[in-house]
């Protein structure tokens, strides 16, 4: 291509890094390029949140009027502000690898209390101007107050350091790929699982005439089909609902083993609670659409659910239940009971993990009092184990996520193989992780506690039944039969595997906390 390339691009650090990185990229394909900055109505407007600014493309309008013009010959945006159409006469050429689309939650260290889930103070100020984050902040933590914040994000950063707010929440691509120092701050990572984030979050979107057909070809070196599939995924769920930046919509595709995997949280407004999804199919076709009607309002959800753990008035998954009415059934099948009273401090002496496959196995080995080594390091199979370890005031320094217990099991043995690994848990644990680490892995088992069936159990006429565990199952159906129309949740695979040798199906949540519960009850 002979002509150098004018890019359009807004005069921000990150879009300018965003439009550098293109005019780079094609410099390495023998393309020339300079850049032309162009304000738009979103850099203008800082007093209003994007609920109050008119129309969609705050970001993006001003760039393709100078494209439709002729004045540039590609614009440069963040995927996630463009609106889900095009004007006429433009199209999207290109799409770059996608960024982590996790979300960071940046707090002052003073107002850090590692005791609460997300690790802020109780009652905190957490300044974002997104709907889609304050749901699912509040959804988490409904004592948080939830203020505006604009700005780009070197100026967002600079407001949480003059204590405008005790903390702030900013998408982890920014912050990367500005290299910004976030030593100052306590920083917790919020997966994509955890907090949904917006469609396309983490990817640039290269924008061009559609009559430009040379550039357009040119381009392709730049092109990554497999995340444009994906995208497509997301955006086509934002274009079917309709919304904007405004819309409090959180729509995340990924591709793992060759399937594609959809995590979808939608509210009406920023300050209701989400409503959770989870879907997983082969194919990208079609799955737009699935996930749409599942929202559905008119949809028939189940109307009770039987749970066998007892489940608190606050706790996630009766408050995303109770939205929509369904009635909750809480009641263990089993008791716990610990087998010791007293540790031996040797063992704890020269141990480098201590790892936790359940909120059980923690709750009894904190009450012996451990004295542990000072760099000792902590790993725990899911969230609740993790949320139970806070409440103990330690950090998990690794959370296996997910039901499969062996995948877990592979990640934890790159961190701890060769060393000594302390597992904590119940008399007759199935020891998943433990088969998992290596041979010159010194692994100590310390039975805590013990299960205990409860005696004469009452069936439940619930339309949903939900185990928590094998022993959970065992107890049940000792006494009690399936009822056709009742539909079944089991966390994780060691209790699925129950209902595999009974000839039951049964659905599988993503994770085995109380948000993949609610997502898989909303599934069904």
């Amino acid at each position: 291509m002979d002509r150098t390339l004018i890019i359009g691009t807004r005069g921000s650090e990150l879009a300018l890094w965003q439009a550098n990185f293109v005019k780079d990229s094609l410099a390495k394909a023998g393309i020339n390029a300079e850049l032309k900055i162009i304000k738009t109505q979103g850099d203008r407007i800082l007093n209003l949140s994007f609920d109050k600014l008119e129309g969609k493309g705050f970001f993006t309008k001003e760039l393709e009027e100078e494209l439709l013009a002729g004045t540039i010959d590609l614009a440069v945006h963040s995927h996630k502000d463009l609106p889900t159409e095009n004007p006429p006469g433009l199209i999207i050429a290109a799409v770059s690898e996608r960024e982590d689309p996790s979300e960071l939650l940046l707090i002052l260290k003073d107002c850090v209390d590692v005791k609460q889930k997300l690790s802020v103070k109780y009652g905190a100020i957490v300044g974002t101007s997104s709907n889609r984050r304050k749901a699912q902040l509040l959804a988490y933590r409904p004592d948080l107050e939830i203020e505006d914040l604009r700005g780009n994000v070197p100026t967002r950063i600079n407001k949480l350091r003059e204590e405008n707010y005790d903390a702030i929440m900013l998408a982890k691509a920014g912050v990367s790929r500005l290299g910004i120092d976030l030593s100052e701050f306590h920083v917790e990572e919020l997966t994509p699982n955890e907090i949904v984030p917006a469609p396309a979050q983490g990817a640039l979107a290269i924008q061009i005439r559609e009559s430009d057909t040379e550039l357009f070809e040119a381009l392709q070196v730049l092109h990554h089909a497999d995340v444009a599939e994906q995208l497509a995924v997301e955006r086509t769920v934002l274009k079917l609902f309709g919304g904007g930046c405004h819309l409090p919509l959180g729509c995340y595709c990924r591709k793992e083993d060759g399937r594609f995997q959809v995590f979808t949280s939608k509210a009406e407004e920023g300050d209701q609670f989400p409503d959770r999804l989870f879907l997983e199919a082969d194919k990208s076709e079609g799955l737009s659409e699935q996930i749409v009607a599942k929202f559905n309002p008119e949809r028939k959800l189940p109307g009770s659910v039987f749970i066998s753990r007892e489940v608190n008035e606050q706790s996630y998954f009766r408050r995303a239940l109770e939205k929509h009415n369904i009635q909750i059934d809480g009641r263990s099948l089993i008791r716990t009971v610990p087998v010791i009273t007293k540790l031996d401090s040797y063992i704890l002496k020269h141990i480098d993990w201590v790892f936790f496959s359940s909120k059980n196995a923690v709750e009894y080995f904190f009450h012996l009092d451990p004295l542990l080594p000072k760099d000792v390091k902590f790993g725990v199979m899911g969230a609740g184990s993790e949320e139970m370890l806070r409440r103990k005031g330690h950090f998990a320094d690794f959370t296996g996520l997910g039901n499969d217990s062996a995948d877990v099991a592979e990640e934890f043995a790159r961190l701890a193989n060769g060393t000594q690994v302390l597992f904590p848990g119940a008399e007759e644990s199935l020891r998943s992780v433990q088969k998992g680490l290596s041979a010159d892995t010194k692994v100590i088992d310390l039975a805590v506690y013990e299960t205990v069936l409860e005696e004469e159990i009452e069936g439940s006429g619930a339309d949903v039944l939900v185990f928590t565990s094998p022993s959970n199952v065992d107890a049940y159906f000792a006494e009690n039969l399936l009822d056709p129309y009742q539909k079944v949740i089991a966390i994780g695979k060691s209790t699925g595997a129950k209902f595999d040798e009974m000839g039951v199906k049964y659905t599988l949540p993503f994770s085995p906390d109380e948000v993949g519960l609610a997502e898989a009850v909303f599934g069904l």
